[in-house]
């Protein structure tokens, strides 16, 4: 393959010089006719050094790399700069060696446009003739190409149209293309028109099948399409017995060079994506860069991806605590691959263990501290009580005084929306903690303290994947061929992609710390909530099936804890504004961090001796607010077991 690309590049560069010999001639020809037979010695003299420039200058600059198949503007942006600079080096060096001998002085301007016209020219001709031929070789498989329209008139469908027809193998044919606007409505790309807006696709569709072009996917060209638009498409070619998928992102096209287009499904973060807020990514980096850095369950699905940007934005050192094993492991070999020259600990401990807790902070002295240990799923929690207190707020506490005690700069508090009027123990055990790390944050904040510990709390709904999410739920049961369990059908939740949760951890941690106020809560804008049978069938439709048809969706009923819809803010917390967007600010419920202790130890009591009907009423006593679920676990319907009742039935052959 080697030696095929030489002979190739040199075959190229001896057209070239051949090319500039002949420019030359040609040059003097169309400025003097039939006199040049008088311009011998000059004749001679210039050829010979125009073809010694010309062949040192096409050389050195390289020009033999490209491909003629794919030559592009740049390429012939380096035509120019070749032929320019073999002319301002003849010029000069002619008249130093010969005097210009009586030549006149505009040949070297037309041998400028002479000399590009030669080497370029046969690099567009070549281009075109293989791309007809190309055109003609697959012009009788065109009819069994795939005919799609395009969702987006911009740089991605100039490229996916550019792909298409350069490919060996034309798998598609873009019959029209849909735009996000009006404004290209009519106008064409390679001869591909924009038919309409996203609000015209059924009359678009309608239009395509009267002339037989029927379109039997749609492909999203567009990278940052709103997860309300993507799930729209979704729906309106459900409705025309249509799929959808997308093109590969901009960045993995090469200019003009690629040999195979491969179409994607759409995955789940396209249905619940949003517009990515702006972020203060220098001041993120401020916030962490050249400090000791601990982050609590390390192993889990914020804590792990808090531990990669983390790792990203350039600590002293980075500490990762989890109380499982293999998580551990996990997440600190991925880090030392990521960042082979970070320092870094991995530390196996468990925060309810306070004795343990004291010893790796005074060891590991950090000055930031990332809480994301918990345990968080709701049926869980709701069936083992004392366990959700122990670890949600005796670890926790345990935490927050650890920092305290050791003179942490600043503690982050990760916390969900379910701590709102919560139903479940999970949620009562989480404000629980959100009202102890409020109450220290109020408390150091006030005159005498040296070195104030800043404890910020971030609150935030659903994490799409995360472990014990409804999301990978789904998708094994859709591997299974169904059915999808629902728990209601107006189950409403927010979701939001880890990455983009923790980046906004981040960002909120950044503005928590320059913050006059005290004791406030910071809130992640989840966007728009999701009716998870709407999701359940989404998933169905990305796998190519129908709901209730193909697939059949159960529902199970309410389970121990859960309620319909979940609450970002708390009726008593006003809204504050925040100088980013994405980021809403909780005004404090205050509480007395002394008296809040006290409490804490009690609950500590209760759970030490199993009492579990104590246990209740203390946090009910603690967050007034908490409504436990009336549904008894042992009344509970199992995912696997009987649904209340369905929606549809699959087909059985």
């Amino acid at each position: 393959m080697r030696t095929v690309r030489f002979r190739h590049g040199h075959v190229a560069y001896a057209h070239d010089i051949i090319m500039a010999a002949l420019s030359f001639a040609l040059s003097l020809y169309l400025r003097v006719g039939d006199q040049i037979t008088l311009y011998g010695g000059a004749l001679l003299e210039g050829t010979l050094l125009i073809t010694v420039i010309a062949a040192a200058v096409f050389w050195s600059l390289g020009l033999y790399r490209g491909i003629w198949r794919y030559a592009s503007v740049n390429d012939l942006l380096a035509l120019v700069r070749a032929a320019s600079l073999i002319i301002l080096i003849f010029v000069p060096a002619q008249f130093i060696l010969t005097r210009a001998g009586g030549l006149p002085r505009s040949v070297p301007i037309i041998n400028w446009f002479l000399l590009l016209f030669m080497i370029g020219g046969p690099r567009f001709v070549y281009r075109v003739l293989k791309d007809r031929r190309q055109a003609l070789w697959h012009g009788t498989g065109e009819a069994q190409a795939v005919p799609v329209l395009l969702i987006g008139a911009d740089d991605g469908a100039e490229l996916f149209i550019r792909a298409v027809h350069n490919s060996a193998a034309q798998l598609y044919r873009a019959v029209g293309m849909v735009s996000i606007g009006a404004g290209r409505v009519g106008r064409n790309i390679h001869g591909v028109e924009v038919l309409g807006t996203l609000d015209d696709l059924p009359a678009v569709l309608e239009r395509l099948t009267r002339a037989g072009n029927r379109p039997q996917r749609l492909i999203l060209t567009r990278d940052n399409l709103e997860g309300r638009i993507v799930r729209k498409i979704v729906e309106g070619a459900d409705q025309h017995g249509m799929t959808v998928a997308r093109m590969p992102r901009l960045v993995e096209f090469r200019d003009g060079a690629v040999e195979k287009l491969e179409i994607r499904p759409i995955a789940i973060e396209d249905l619940l994506g949003r517009a990515q807020a702006v972020l203060d990514r220098e001041g993120m980096r401020r916030l962490v860069a050249g400090r000791r850095v601990l982050v609590t369950g390390a192993g889990g699905t914020i804590g792990s991806e808090l531990a990669r940007q983390i790792g990203a934005l350039g600590p002293e050192e980075i500490a990762l605590l989890d109380s499982g094993e293999f998580n551990l492991y996990s997440i600190d070999l991925e880090i030392a691959e990521a960042h082979p020259r970070l320092p870094r600990r991995a530390v196996l401990a468990d925060i309810r263990d306070k004795p343990r807790l004291d010893q790796v902070m005074r060891e590991l002295r950090p000055e930031l501290v990332f809480h994301a240990a918990a345990l968080k799923h709701v049926p869980m929690v709701e069936a083992n009580p004392v366990e959700g207190v122990l670890t949600n707020v005796i670890g926790s506490r345990n935490v927050a005084d650890a920092c305290r005690a050791t003179g942490v700069s600043a503690m982050v508090q990760i916390s969900t929306d379910k701590a709102v009027n919560p139903t479940s123990v999970m949620g009562a055990t989480k404000r629980i903690a959100e009202s102890y790390c409020q109450a220290l944050d109020l408390a150091e904040r006030r005159p005498g303290q040296a070195r104030p510990t800043r404890f910020i709390t971030v609150r935030f709904g659903n994490v799409l994947g995360s472990t014990g999410s409804v999301v990978p739920l789904f998708q094994r049961q859709l591997a299974a061929g169904g059915p999808l369990t629902v728990t209601h059908p107006e189950m409403m939740r927010y979701f939001m992609t880890v990455r983009e949760a923790v980046e906004l951890v981040l960002q909120a941690s950044a503005l928590g710390s320059n913050s006059e106020a005290a004791g406030t809560i910071f809130v992640l804008d989840m966007g728009e909530p999701v009716r998870i049978l709407d999701l359940a069938h989404q998933m169905i439709r990305l796998a190519g099936k129908r709901p209730g048809i193909d697939v059949a969706i159960e529902f199970t009923g309410l389970r121990p804890g859960e309620k319909l819809f979940e609450e970002i803010f708390h009726g008593g917390e006003a809204l504050l504004p925040t100088a980013c967007e994405g980021i809403l600010l909780a005004s404090p419920r205050t509480a007395d961090a002394a008296t809040l202790g006290a409490a804490i130890d009690e609950l500590a009591q209760s759970c030490r001796r199993g009492e579990v009907g104590s246990l209740q009423a203390q946090l009910r006593r603690l967050v007034p607010e908490y409504r436990p679920s009336q549904i008894e676990v042992g009344n509970v319907v199992p995912l696997t077991g009987r649904a209340v009742r369905s929606e549809g039935a699959p087909r059985r052959s």
